[in-house]
């Protein structure tokens, strides 16, 4: 399924929950958890619903946790939620959401689905699966549900937990007050198909977990588990995930791969050894080292260009992350320019005032069409104050575009001052 993410195993000394604890990624667990980790190979899921066509930076943590999972031996099960999904987990929200269409529900489904294969290994003998829970839910009758399901679970139970207690003074719908028996109903399923006894999830799924647990000893007579990570939060009080442009996604398409590069290389020097243990697969010695290094020369951030660089590429590919580091490295003035390839070029023209023209127009218009200057008098007044570099060198009033040596692929880039930056390509429109 898709390319083979490189999961480096665990030592074997290192169990499951000793690897989750040292990194903080364990909020709560069952008693018996480690008892069973022990005993042999566990097959476990961690549940997305496709209420959106990407997953986002709120769902790496589970999303590590069954990596690790799966690099200490045992069995992990994505489970894409298009029954669930046409309900909507009320669990951590203030509001009801909106229903989506089956139509959305589909398409959003297998986007994450393929977003998933770059964390977890399909194939080989510790091969992770991939379910969707609409194999099950969608077939469902209402009537049959209630008797085999329903009577297992009073009110009173279910409105004790958080999911429903957040929501009770400003109303919850029936529809997604039965959330819960749908989510512990997945968990008896894959119970019975894959023989999974454990569910994770982030801290605030809890109570829909346990529920699951209960369903499974009531109706199997069996014990199964329950792991939940924190939720996680940043040390300046901003919403983790979030930029000034909203919501960072994992669809290149939605948050683009340089955009998900500046992100992390922007982390706090608070966060980032947290994050580095939550979001990467470098070794404690590795993570350590680079903890020492924000002590000793915070002003490098080195610590934060690995974290930049080992989720990228984990996201996004070992290319993309190469060809955002690169990009970045221009936009900070700490590349040459005329050393970019193409592929960075190209991806620069998304991130910076970009045209393209069959003729290679005079610098003066060039500057006004890229809006590095408002006229072409003002465009004069930088030229003339020495506030204009094209590809890397100063420019002068006798500069002439028209003999300037293009970059790569016709590509001129033109900086004003030590920031602004605009890229025209000449001859390919």
């Amino acid at each position: 399924m898709g390319g083979r993410p490189y999961l480096p195993r665990m030592h074997a000394k290192n169990s499951f929950l000793d690897e989750l604890s040292w990194r903080g990624m364990v909020y709560q667990h069952t008693d018996g958890l480690a008892d069973a980790l022990a005993t042999g190979e566990v097959s476990a899921y961690v549940g997305f619903d496709p209420t959106a066509p990407s997953l986002h930076l709120g769902h790496l943590v589970p999303v590590m946790g069954l990596a690790h999972l799966q690099r200490a031996g045992h069995r992990p099960i994505a489970l894409v939620g298009g029954g669930t999904g046409m309900i909507g987990d009320p669990s951590g929200k203030t509001s009801e959401r909106p229903l989506a269409s089956v139509e959305e529900i589909e398409a959003n489904s297998r986007a994450i689905e393929k977003q998933l294969e770059r964390f977890l290994d399909f194939t080989g003998p510790k091969a992770a699966r991939m379910r969707n829970n609409a194999a099950w839910l969608r077939p469902l009758k209402a009537v049959e549900f209630m008797r085999d399901v329903g009577k297992h679970f009073t009110v009173n139970y279910m409105l004790a937990k958080d999911s429903v207690q957040s929501r009770i003074e400003g109303g919850i719908s029936f529809t997604e007050f039965s959330y819960m028996l749908l989510q512990a109903y997945d968990f008896l399923e894959l119970n019975r198909r894959e023989g999974v006894t454990l569910q994770m999830g982030g801290s605030d799924q809890w109570g829909n977990i346990t529920a699951g647990l209960e369903l499974i000893r009531r109706v199997e007579g069996k014990t199964a588990h329950a792991l939940t990570m924190p939720l996680v939060t940043t040390a300046s009080g901003s919403k983790f995930g979030k930029t000034e442009a909203g919501t960072v996604w994992l669809d290149p398409a939605r948050t683009s791969p340089y955009k998900f590069y500046q992100y992390w290389i922007n982390v706090d020097d608070r966060d980032t050894g947290k994050y580095l243990r939550l979001f990467t697969l470098l070794s404690r010695p590795e993570i350590e080292a680079l903890d020492k290094l924000m002590e000793t020369a915070p002003e490098k951030r080195e610590a934060q260009q690995a974290l930049a660089r080992e989720v990228t590429a984990r996201v996004h590919g070992e290319e993309a992350a190469r060809v955002a580091e690169e990009v970045s490295g221009v936009l900070f003035g700490k590349a040459d320019p005329a050393t970019l390839s193409e592929p960075v070029l190209r991806a620069l023209s998304e991130e910076v005032p970009f045209a393209e023209s069959h003729e290679v127009p005079g610098l003066l218009d060039a500057l006004v069409t890229l809006k590095l200057a408002a006229s072409k008098g003002a465009a004069r007044r930088l030229v003339e104050q020495g506030g204009v570099y094209l590809n890397g060198q100063r420019v002068t009033p006798e500069t002439d575009l028209t003999s300037a040596k293009p970059l790569t692929g016709g590509y001129h880039l033109l900086r004003k001052g030590a920031r602004d930056y605009g890229l025209i390509r000449v001859g390919r429109k």
